[in-house]
């Protein structure tokens, strides 16, 4: 395989991944709703729990897009 042919095809798989941190976002925010729904008195420390859990998620979307810089 050429190398040129092999990086295209590694920066493809490294943008591939930012799918599941789009997707976990959606899910924790979607979560973090449904929380607030049920406990509205809760809502300040569901939302703080809900900005770590997005931000976690983020940083592998970071790493991804870093990872395709590299290559």
């Amino acid at each position: 395989m050429d190398t040129e042919a092999a990086t295209a095809l590694a920066k493809g798989l490294t943008l591939i991944a930012l799918l599941g941190p789009g997707i976990g976002v959606g899910y924790v925010t979607g979560k973090a709703v449904e929380a607030i729904g049920r406990n509205p008195e809760a809502a300040g420390r569901i939302i703080v729990y809900m900005f770590l859990g997005a931000a976690l998620t983020e940083t592998i979307a970071f790493y991804a897009i870093m990872m395709t810089f590299v290559i």
